[in-house]
């Protein structure tokens, strides 16, 4: 077996929370505990909502918290290269199509439908563009249409055929390509998506091991589609609990006063921080 490699993926549009500790202890730790290697890495595509004094901020508290990493850290910003060839290659294995419709259009579809399609994350997309004729496609981007880049998910098990994955708390785990429904994997203002570029990164970084809250395990399904075709490694997953707050919701960049930088300037210790995930996780 090759050596254990683990990541914490944080996006810098805010300071670390106690959730992001508790995925970075996860991921430290198993790779701590098997003699591998922790690394960190910068989610950082949508360049709306990064600024960049959250990028030294994060690498300061991890490493206050003794939650260190050989570096220098990955940022996705550099990697447009890298998802753009990926997504070249989807569309070459014909399991890719563009899609026009604006978050408006696609909400008013989905509430004319009498049985809108739903996933465990809600609606999903109704498929609007996913049979448009070259020419249709063509006149839309003649008209200053830019389109954002959809899996054909029906497509893509077509080339895979069944597909499973493993997890390390949920077990073996059956790939279900319609969970999510048709995603998008390239914005139209960004060229990817969480879903390519976390997929792309993690092979390119040898991650041989997935750690990420339990809310991302329906993403697994898409991923493990997009390794098959894209003939990626395919990763062993742990999908952990989520870190709450006193009313059991998800901690979130909201929460300010469980933010590290706050506790740090109350007065609490690296050793108190950890501490206080147990009770929380």
């Amino acid at each position: 077996m090759p050596p254990i490699a683990t990541r914490f993926a944080p996006s810098p549009t805010g300071y670390l929370h106690l959730g992001h500790v508790f995925a970075a202890k996860v991921a430290r730790d198993l790779a701590r505990d098997h003699s591998g290697t922790f690394l960190l890495r910068f989610e950082d595509i949508d360049h709306t909502r990064v600024r960049e004094e959250y990028y030294a901020a994060i690498e300061e508290d991890l490493a206050w918290l003794g939650l260190e990493w050989p570096g220098p850290s990955l940022r996705q910003s550099d990697r447009a290269q890298a998802y753009a060839g990926a997504l070249e290659s989807l569309r070459e294995a014909g399991v890719v199509y563009p899609c026009f419709c604006t978050r408006r259009e696609i909400e008013e579809e989905v509430s004319s439908m009498s049985r809108a399609p739903h996933g465990p994350e809600g609606a999903l997309y109704p498929g609007t563009c996913r049979h448009l004729t070259d020419d249709e496609q063509e006149r839309r981007i003649r008209s200053g249409r830019q389109p954002a880049w959809r899996l054909d998910v029906a497509k893509a098990a077509e080339i895979t055929g069944s597909l499973a994955f493993t997890d390390m708390i949920h077990g073996k785990q059956a790939v279900d390509p319609a969970l999510l429904g048709d995603v998008v994997l390239a914005r139209k203002d960004i060229g990817t998506s969480y879903h390519l570029a976390v997929v792309v990164d993690d092979a390119f970084q040898d991650i041989t091991h997935v750690t990420r809250g339990e809310d991302l395990l329906p993403s697994t399904h898409i991923h493990r589609q997009l390794q098959a075709i894209l003939e990626l490694p395919e990763p062993t997953y742990l999908h952990h609990r989520l870190v709450t707050d006193e009313n059991g919701v998800r901690l979130a960049k909201r929460h300010d006063a469980l933010s590290v930088r706050q506790l740090r300037e109350g007065g609490s210790s690296p050793d108190q921080i950890l501490g206080m995930l147990e009770a929380r996780a």
